[in-house]
């Protein structure tokens, strides 16, 4: 058997394929795993690492905002549209792969459009609640569309129905109870916050976080774990040292949250950018959570994969337009004291969790790897 995975741009995109290759490779050892992705962007670094063979192919999205820089950018997209395509025929007639799976990003286009023409099954699996272009683009003729959320298909104009699967996961997010969680790292009962806004940062989230740090750091009635990226860090301390605050030991501002298993077991409430794959894991976990939804992403994803939580029940939604200090830390103290809340909150995050995504995405591959063999 041998699967071909092409995707790539953000981790977003990436991290499903290889998740799906693990669960794949877990299954059946003697397994091909190749995959497809760009030369300068994050799958170069992250497939390699996962011991998979890794091909490349030049390939670039179109500027929708005409300007002059933008035009140049659409003229070398155009060169790449036809060389990509041609390059995407050639690795697929040399590597001849039993099914060709897309988990999005602008070099999945290519891929299965050329797989597809040379009769090969294809499968795309869409993580956002607003289908991204190239997902739009390959859905009709795909053999199998996988969908992370069901309100992603009235944006798409499909010839069979899709089969809704959720995001992969990571399971070692739900390995720990709260209470295990919180006797780690040395916490009693009292409730815990859990903000990040990615391994870079967010300085947005940061700044307001910050007001939220000094409104709270006197009460003692919380422990808060803050991850500020790597962009962030120096920022954050200088600020709050400057501001004559000295952080109690509730109270940890980290560069990076290395244990973030332990830490979201822990969390009673999240604060949080709305990546897809990030919130499955929440709703895995059943955390309540504040979303800040990025607004520098593709047709607003992130706001549409919040409003999934936020329409359950699970989350509230501060837009990054309108984040402020005090607004951050007027939705916090409405949410953190209530404890009645919070646990409905968590029990309609988990009502809206997938928990056996990777198994759902495995049984749609099989059942294409088995028509090919019949």
């Amino acid at each position: 058997m041998h699967i071909l995975f092409a995707g790539g741009g953000t981790a977003g995109h990436i991290n499903p394929a290889l998740a799906i290759a693990d669960y794949i490779k877990e299954r059946h050892p003697d397994a091909k795993i190749s995959y497809i992705g760009t030369p300068d962007k994050l799958e170069a670094k992250l497939v390699p690492q996962k011991g998979y063979d890794f091909y490349t192919i030049e390939v670039a999205g179109f500027q929708r905002k005409i300007t002059p820089k933008n035009i140049k950018r659409n003229v070398i997209a155009a060169k790449k549209a036809v060389t990509s395509s041609i390059r995407a025929k050639q690795l697929l007639k040399e590597l001849k792969p039993d099914i060709v799976v897309g988990t999005g990003g602008y070099v999945s286009g290519p891929v299965l459009r050329e797989a597809a023409k040379l009769n090969i099954k294809t499968a795309i699996h869409e993580q956002n609640a607003f289908p991204g272009v190239t997902t739009k683009m390959l859905s009709k003729n795909a053999d199998a569309v996988m969908l992370a959320m069901p309100e992603a298909k009235k944006y798409l104009k499909l010839n069979k129905e899709p089969i809704i699967t959720g995001n992969p996961v990571r399971v070692e997010l739900s390995k720990f109870s709260k209470d295990e969680a919180k006797a780690k790292l040395g916490f009693d009962d009292r409730p815990v916050i859990l903000s990040f806004g990615g391994s870079l940062g967010a300085r947005h989230i940061n700044e307001a976080t910050e007001e939220l740090i000094k409104w709270h750091s006197g009460s003692g009635k919380f422990y808060h774990i803050h991850g500020t990226g790597k962009v962030g860090f120096s920022a954050m301390t200088e600020h709050l040292e400057n501001a004559g605050v000295k952080l109690p030991e509730e109270i940890s501002v980290r560069e990076y949250i290395d244990n973030m298993d332990v830490c979201m077991a822990a969390a009673d409430l999240v604060i949080c950018r709305a990546g897809a794959i990030t919130l499955s894991e929440l709703a895995l976990c059943g955390k309540p959570s504040v979303l800040i939804p990025s607004p520098f992403v593709a047709e607003n994803h992130q706001f549409h994969n919040a409003m999934t939580l936020k329409k359950a029940g699970a989350a509230e939604i501060i837009e990054e337009k309108d984040l402020t200090g005090e607004k951050l830390i007027e939705t916090v103290s409405m949410l953190i004291e209530n404890k009645p809340k919070l646990e409905k909150m968590s029990k309609a995050a988990l009502k809206a969790s997938i928990s056996d995504a990777n198994e759902r995405i495995y049984n749609v591959i099989m059942k294409l790897y088995t028509s090919v063999k019949l």
